[in-house]
């Protein structure tokens, strides 16, 4: 069967050829993902190597390497394998694998060159998923020494300039159509009032009743795919109704994606898994809820939380596409057709827990994560919480170095976290143990509700009635040359308080409320057995800082603490601000963070603690009322927007993040919040800039605008804080002779234009002064100048003189 891919392979052969690197841009259905890397392994620079195509998920790693085993008549494992986290199936013949992205990273780190390897495809790329984006890194610097390796980056919807600026802009860019049938697009936007099952389930039903074939709904969670099947049990029971994502086993995946045996017509509820190359066959329907559930990391709280987002115009596209993968298809979107949607998805680099990345790179030998290309640089901030947790975990050192105990810790393919739990665990005696607990951790579709404890004696008891968890925790016993017996749970608390120090837990008076070690308040249900616990650790928390909700919580001991954690025997001086008091209260207090085991009253206050409780009341207010810093923040938000990430983040969540650096140094003496608000913000903020940008700074954004009447006006900057434009409000005779809106930041952002009556009220809003001028003028003419008769009006504005004169001349 021929693709449409197949009139692009020799292009592609030719490019990688001539150049170390190219990028391959393919619509949805061209056949990029099996038909590219079987071609590529004839490349006369590939035949003496193995290839590595990179997939975003295990589903589609399975099923491409199925299939291309299936196109040579042969068997997964010889020509073409596949290797995952606990599978494989290659084999001494294999020259193609297809790997998930946390492989290739290990790959790497074991083998920078990848002797052997001839070159890497990136499938999918457009995900932007983290290891996505760190693979890539690194193999661009591997690809510093190893000269001869090739790296080919797919997808159907790329970025491509941005790539561009990494790969180099004499990259080969190869375009490829895809091969779609049709796809009838409707808009549905279903009412404010309405119950999103039902409502959901008649905008399903009512399709299915024009088009043929399967359906596939695209919903943001499983929670959402649970009750949309209930309510189609109750109303089409004789649809098969299947779900499709990542919690389920690969047995029940592979159902959703094939037709049903007994000819049943299939309804397959899925997440965004959906997006990834995966055909699910038969499907000529697809009904998109137009959401996406996405982790959210909080660097300052450490919490993650999951965001519910309108899904961007790129993975709308292709979830679209999957109703025309097979015959003419109608997609049918849940929302508005006139609802603004973002071109493409946020990079997972920028909403992430980077702790991940920081220990990779410090395995990488990288102690500064700009000596890496990135397509999306790790947000300073967020990276510097990953290294943080490292140093406190003690796999960092001061300088974001491996310890000895980090190189030791290398060796366990999980999160950082848990790497740390296992290593310190074998010092303990409890390996067995924290095998058994780090799959459970790990494990898919657990209830959160659960009791931890109980559930891993549970599957200690049973472990055949476990199979996901045995698999894993096995694993991770070879790994670690145990045996997987356990005798004794007892150590779980202490175990838990290893991988999550700063989600040890202290009780306040009110049953049921703690305050976290890293300094957050947490709750947990009335009436839970931990409620009146002393201490307790939370191996997951969801929400806010301020009020984050404890699952999979464990007791723990004080003695157990003291004795994980010696620190907790050093007094350290303690102050923070108080309103009740309006002031700053101190004390002596010995303990692990913010649990405090033991307090005595302090008799002075160091300046340097005093500095820094101030600065931590100022993050937990958020930043004085100054409408000079609006000002100046506005103005570095536009530069930013409009010229580059060379001008500073201006955020208020950025300038708390890095209040030590740009407000610390000018809290010599001063011990009160109002005497804080009275410094010269915007100056201090602005004697941190670079001398470069400054001296560009009034030129690029100035502080006001001369006008054509000869007077200055300030410009508003405070609405580029949202992303809007600065605002000039100037009465419309004082614009006479202006022919255009004026431009700020180097003529790439027009201001928009309050043009006033001679009562300052507004008669025109525009950042298009010139069409303005050529039409609606005339009616505002004719209205104002009967109100306003001592005030010019005249029938050319642009050879007319500005004023601003409340009277005619003469």
């Amino acid at each position: 069967m021929t693709l449409p891919i197949d009139t692009r392979l020799e292009a592609i052969h030719d490019a990688l050829v001539g150049h170390p690197r190219a990028l391959l841009v393919a619509e949805p259905g061209a056949g990029k993902t099996t038909r590219v890397p079987l071609a590529l392994l004839e490349a006369p620079w590939a035949r003496e190597g193995r290839l590595l195509l990179l997939e975003p998920r295990r589903v589609a790693a399975r099923l491409a390497a199925g299939f291309m085993a299936e196109q040579l008549g042969e068997r997964v494992g010889q020509t073409v394998g596949y290797r995952m986290r606990g599978e494989s199936r290659v084999g001494p013949a294999t020259r193609l694998e297809v790997v998930t992205q946390g492989v290739l990273t290990r790959m790497l780190q074991e083998d920078p060159l990848l002797e052997g390897v001839a070159g890497i495809l990136f499938d999918e790329f457009h995900e932007r998923s983290l290891e996505a984006d760190l693979g890539l890194a690194l193999a661009l610097d591997a690809q510093t020494v190893r000269e001869d390796l090739r790296l080919l980056v797919m997808s159907a919807t790329l970025d491509v300039e941005a790539l561009l600026g990494v790969l180099g802009h004499e990259t080969p860019v190869i375009d490829c159509p895809g091969r779609a049938f049709p796809v009838e697009t409707r808009y549905r936007a279903l009412g404010a009032r309405d119950a999103p099952p039902e409502s959901q389930a008649r905008a399903l039903l009512d399709a299915m009743a024009e088009q043929q074939g399967d359906a596939l709904v695209i919903l943001p969670g499983v929670a959402e795919i649970r009750r949309l099947a209930g309510e189609l049990a109750r109303r089409a029971p004789e649809l098969l109704v299947l779900a499709l994502h990542g919690r389920l086993s690969l047995e029940e995946q592979r159902r959703a994606l094939r037709p049903d045996p007994e000819g049943r017509r299939r309804v397959v509820l899925a997440t965004a898994i959906a997006e990834s190359s995966v055909t699910v066959d038969g499907v000529r329907l697809v009904v998109d809820a137009g959401r996406e559930r996405v982790p959210v990391f909080q660097p300052r709280s450490g919490l993650t939380r999951l965001e519910t987002r309108r899904v961007n115009r790129a993975s709308a596209d292709q979830r679209r596409g999957r109703a025309g993968r097979q015959g003419p298809g109608l997609c049918v979107r849940l929302w508005a057709e006139e609802q603004p949607m973002s071109p493409h998805g946020e990079p997972e680099i920028r909403q992430a827990d980077l702790a991940p990345l920081a220990f990779e790179l410090a395995r990488w030998g990288i102690t500064d994560a700009r000596r890496l290309a990135w397509v999306t640089p790790p947000p300073a901030g967020a990276l510097a919480a990953g290294q943080d947790l490292l140093r406190r975990l003690g796999l960092l050192d001061a300088g974001a170095h491996l310890t000895e105990l980090g190189r030791a810790a290398s060796r366990w393919p999980t999160h950082p976290r848990l790497a740390a739990m296992l290593e310190r665990a074998a010092r303990r005696e409890a390996l067995a143990l924290a095998c058994a607990l780090v799959a459970l951790l790990e494990e898919r579709g657990v209830d959160p509700e659960r009791d931890l404890e109980r559930m891993l004696q549970s599957r200690l008891r049973e472990p055949r009635a476990h199979r996901q968890w045995r698999r894993e925790a096995e694993r991770l016993a070879r790994i670690a040359r145990v045996p997987l017996e356990v005798s004794d749970s007892a150590p779980l608390g202490e175990l838990l308080a290893i991988a999550y120090p700063e989600r040890i837990a202290q009780r306040l008076e009110a049953p049921g409320r703690f305050r976290l070690a890293g300094g957050g308040l947490a709750t947990l249900p009335e009436g839970h057995p931990l409620g009146h616990a002393c201490l307790l650790v939370a191996a997951e928390l969801s929400g806010e800082a301020s009020g984050a909700r404890i699952f999979r919580g464990v007791a723990l001991s004080r003695e157990r603490l003291e004795a994980l954690y010696p620190e907790c025997a050093e007094w350290r001086t303690r102050l923070e601000w108080s309103d009740d008091l309006g002031g700053l209260k101190g004390e002596e207090v010995r303990g692990l963070g913010a649990v405090v085991l033991e307090r005595r009253a302090l008799q002075t206050m160091p300046p340097e603690a005093v500095r820094d409780a101030l600065l931590d009341a100022l993050r937990r207010r958020g930043l004085p009322d100054s409408e000079a810093l609006t000002q100046l923040r506005g103005r570095l938000a536009l530069l930013r927007r409009t010229l580059g990430d060379d001008w500073p983040e201006a955020s208020e969540a950025a300038l708390l993040e890095s209040l030590d650096d740009w407000l610390g140094p000018h809290l010599h003496g001063i011990r009160r919040l109002d005497a804080v608000e009275r410094l010269p913000l915007a100056r201090l903020l602005l004697d941190t800039l670079a001398w470069p940008l400054r001296a560009r700074l009034d030129e690029l954004a100035p502080e006001r605008l001369a006008v054509p009447s000869g007077a200055s006006h300030r410009i508003d900057y405070a609405p580029c804080l949202e992303g809007k434009p600065p605002v000039l409000a100037v009465k419309l005779q004082e614009c006479f002779g202006w022919h255009a809106s004026p431009r700020v930041a180097d003529g790439r952002e027009a201001v928009l234009l309050h043009l006033l009556s001679p009562a300052r009220r507004p008669l025109q809003v525009t950042t298009d002064l010139a069409s303005f001028w050529a039409g609606s003028y005339a009616q505002v003419r004719r209205e104002m100048r009967g109100r306003y008769p001592k005030h010019p009006w005249p029938e050319d504005p642009l050879t007319a003189e500005a004023t601003a004169r409340t009277r005619r001349r003469g």
